[in-house]
């Protein structure tokens, strides 16, 4: 059977973040993709112009729709845009059967802000959260990614994954579930060519979960493949591009 995964998350019309960032994962990984779109953005490489959230109950009703027919092997979260958003997606998160991971985006990569309160609602709903360091401080109140990951597991998430693109030396990211800690170190890129990086990361996760993988394995092979995404990028954009949605899953 095809696996299927799902995406609740913005539209990002240059394609490399949000919606568009995730379906080309989903794909490149061998998995059927379903997208609820939340928000809709004017972007491209250089700027954010424009955010308009969509209304609530059609939020709600996208998930349900897809939930009722073709129900995903694994979901994920992106930008949501609003507490009223937020709420629905938790309530909806809770009837899940599938595992779900919360990617908490707070801004978008030139600033704007895409995020909303209510993520106490959220949390507990996710069986991987995977904040940078600004989003993982913002959420907890400490820029310590070992303290940060110790509360959003107090807040409810069944496993956490810092990110640390935002870090000086190596790119190394830092799992918190329920084994314990491990670390997925790689070498700083130096490119400005990373739009879409945490949409790409976490849905190459979902992917892995989407399969059956472990979450360590998922996590690992997802790790591989953003390093070699951002390494090969396309160098489109005049400002900052997207990643290679078209790299090698190893």
């Amino acid at each position: 059977m095809t696996p299927v995964a799902l995406t609740i998350a913005g539209s990002d019309p240059s394609g490399g973040a949000g919606i568009q960032a995730d379906l080309k994962t989903f794909h490149q990984f061998g998995v059927y993709g379903e997208a609820v779109i939340t928000l809709i953005t004017v972007q491209n490489s250089m700027r954010v112009s424009r955010v308009e959230v969509l209304e609530p109950r059609l939020i709600a009703e996208q998930i349900a729709a897809v939930v009722e027919d073709i129900p995903p092997a694994a979901a994920k979260t992106g930008a949501l845009g609003s507490a009223e958003a937020l709420r629905v997606v938790a309530r909806a998160a809770a009837a899940f059967r599938f595992p779900l991971v919360v990617d908490p985006v707070l801004a978008s990569k030139h600033g704007a802000a895409l995020g909303g309160l209510g993520w106490e609602e959220l949390l507990p709903r996710a069986a991987l959260v995977t904040p940078n360091l600004p989003e993982s401080e913002a959420l907890t109140g400490t820029g310590d990614p070992r303290r940060a990951a110790c509360r959003l597991r107090d807040m409810g998430a069944g496993a956490v994954l810092i990110k640390g693109g935002h870090r000086e030396g190596d790119a190394t990211d830092l799992l918190l579930d329920s084994e314990g800690w491990l670390e997925f170190p790689a070498p700083r890129i130096a490119t400005r060519h990373t739009h879409g990086t945490g949409c790409t990361y976490s849905a190459a996760i979902t992917a892995g979960l989407a399969t059956g993988l472990p979450l360590r394995e998922a996590v690992a092979r997802a790790k591989r493949f953003i390093h070699q995404a951002i390494a090969t990028n396309p160098g489109l954009g005049r400002g900052c591009g997207p990643v290679n949605h078209h790299a090698e899953v190893t």
